[in-house]
């Protein structure tokens, strides 16, 4: 965040809900994120993926970016 999207505040939530951690990231940077440039997003889609979870990603330009991880837990 500090490096490409020069936020000034940034938020982490993790809850367990219905047998899921849900992460959630967000700040309030430029937005404009795109997992098809470099390898930052698409990695940790990745390594969500290989825990059978998924992520989302909202990263509209001037909006800033929310990153949401859902992967089960027991």
């Amino acid at each position: 965040m500090a490096r490409y999207a020069r936020a000034q505040t940034a938020t982490v939530s993790v809850v367990r809900h219905n047998g899921e951690v849900e992460v959630e990231v967000s700040d309030d940077g430029v937005g404009g994120a795109d997992p098809e440039q470099g390898s930052g997003l698409r990695g940790l889609s990745d390594r969500v993926a290989a825990l059978d979870g998924h992520l989302e990603m909202a990263s509209a330009d001037g909006e800033g970016t929310t990153l949401r991880a859902s992967i089960p837990c027991g």
